[in-house]
């Protein structure tokens, strides 16, 4: 049996639910970039920065950043849950998935970070 220690929440649920309203604030972010892009086709590098340095899109990307990461976390959990089992693995199966999910965690939390950095680092 597998134990949620590492899912976001104990309930499959919310975690269903995490990840259908992240997929939708995901869908949002992009078709609002692909409209801006398709209105402003002559785009300059002083307009992207000037759109990006606005706090109302700081927020917005921020927030798709925290969805980004929501997403990706229940994704990758269901994935090692699934198919990271002692049926698969054999006895090695709770290290294996413990491995696997420290890397994945420790890589979200890198690119969250670093996302951040970018982000809030415009000016």
């Amino acid at each position: 049996m597998v134990t949620n220690v590492t899912n976001l929440s104990r309930s499959g649920l919310y975690d269903w639910m995490a990840q259908r309203v992240s997929a939708v604030l995901l869908a949002a972010y992009v078709l609002f970039l692909l409209g801006y892009l398709i209105a402003h086709p002559g785009l300059t590098f002083a307009e992207w920065q000037g759109l990006f340095s606005q706090n109302w899109m700081r927020i917005f990307s921020l927030l798709t950043l925290v969805a980004l990461s929501v997403h990706a976390w229940v994704g990758m959990w269901t994935i090692s849950t699934d198919y990271l089992t002692p049926m698969a693995l054999g006895k090695s199966a709770t290290v294996v998935r413990f491995l696997f999910q420290a890397v994945c965690g420790l890589a979200m939390f890198v690119f969250f970070v670093w996302g951040v950095q970018i982000l809030w680092g415009i000016r």
